[in-house]
Order: C-alpha cells, then structure tokens, then sequence
C-alpha cells in the first residue's frame, strides 16, 4: 500500500522508467552496459516504492500513552524551552527518520487539534542543532485531557523539499491517525509535559503508531 502523496511521483516515475527500458534496449548494444543500465533504473524505483509505502499499523489506543509519530531512531531526550508555543520547558524527544524508513507522521495522542502552522525555511541536515529553528517545518499541537497540550514539530531535512501537513485547529483526530508526509529523509520533535515518563531511550528505534514514547500518571 503506497501513501496518497506518492501515487503522481510513482506514476511517472514509472513511464521514465517504462521509457528508458525502450531507449536503452535500442541504442545500447553492449550486453553488459544495457544490463546494468537496467538494473541500475529498476534498483531507484524500487527505492521509490519503498519511500512511498504506507504499511498498516496496529495503533493500541490509549490517552494516557503518546505514541511515536514516525518511524526511525530516536537522537535526541532532553528538557529543554519550548519557544514557539509554550514557552516554558518541556521535554523534548526527537525521532530521525533516514531515507528507508517510512515516512508517514501519524498523531502521536488522540484529541483536537489547537494549532497548526506551516514555516518555509532552510534545509539543514535534520540532525544540525539549529535545525528545529530555521528549516523548513510545521508546527501542530494536540490537546486532550491526559496530557493537556502536546506539540509536535515535522522538520524538513537536507533532502526533504516538501512537507505535507493534514492537521486543521479545532478538528478532534485519532492517535496514530495519518497527519501528514515528509518527502526524503527528515525529523520529528515531540514536545512533552516535564511530568511525562519517557518509555524510550537513546538510540532506539521506533515505528510510528505503535511504539510508546511516553505516559502519564
């Protein structure tokens, strides 16, 4: 199952794909060449494929848990001052997400949106520490009655040129529900309640949906 952002790309992909078999079989006249030629085009759309993919997730859902928005590795846990929205301290809990993983954002808890907002911005390497502040990046923040307010921010990474971001303020969501697509490699920021108690650590890798980054007593 690929995602809905990724049907035009993969179509057309597919006709050069399609297009460049036709040509090379033509003008190529080395066996070996015309092979690799081939395998080399097919290799980048199975790459294609793979970024693309939406694979169905078995969301237990609880609001008492924050779930992992995306999938990945997570880089960063630390309290830190939230600027944007809350300012004051939070608990910060980044998820990296390299070129092979899924790049699906899902809503890490259930219950209505209260802000969104899209920054145009740089394209840093998603790892760079001024990335959350000056890349390209969106800003969402969902409220219910176990956590109170929880933001998350997308941001776009050196090779993301295009963030999707489906949250609208006052619409009541699903935890692990689609909330948007980072396109090539990114980066997750999830900005949580000082009292939260993280279930995660350094490191570790996530699936978003599933994975239990935090609860609350």
């Amino acid at each position: 199952m690929f995602h809905k952002e990724g049907h035009k790309i993969i179509f057309i992909t597919l006709v050069i794909v399609i297009g460049s078999f036709f040509l090379i079989d033509e003008f190529i006249i080395n066996e070996w060449l015309r092979k690799g030629l081939m395998l080399a085009i097919l290799v980048f759309f199975i790459l294609i494929l793979q970024f693309f993919r939406n694979p169905k997730r078995n969301t237990h859902s609880s609001e008492k848990q924050a779930l992992s928005p995306v999938d990945g590795k997570v880089v960063v846990i630390e309290e830190v001052e939230e600027t944007e929205f809350f300012k004051d301290k939070r608990i910060q809990v980044s998820v990296f997400m390299s070129p092979i993983n899924v790049h699906v954002t899902r809503y890490p808890i259930s219950g209505k949106v209260t802000f969104s907002k899209y920054h145009p911005g740089k394209f840093l390497v998603a790892w760079h520490p001024k990335a959350s502040e000056e890349n390209e990046r969106t800003t969402v923040v969902v409220e219910n009655e176990y956590f109170g307010k929880v933001l998350y921010r997308q941001i776009a990474g050196a090779l993301a040129k295009r963030i999707v971001n489906y949250a609208k303020v006052d619409t009541k969501i699903e935890q692990g529900s689609d909330s948007g697509f980072i396109k090539f490699g990114s980066r997750v920021d999830l900005f949580l309640p000082l009292d939260a108690d993280i279930k995660v650590e350094l490191n570790q890798k996530v699936r978003g949906g599933e994975s239990i980054i935090a609860e609350i007593k």
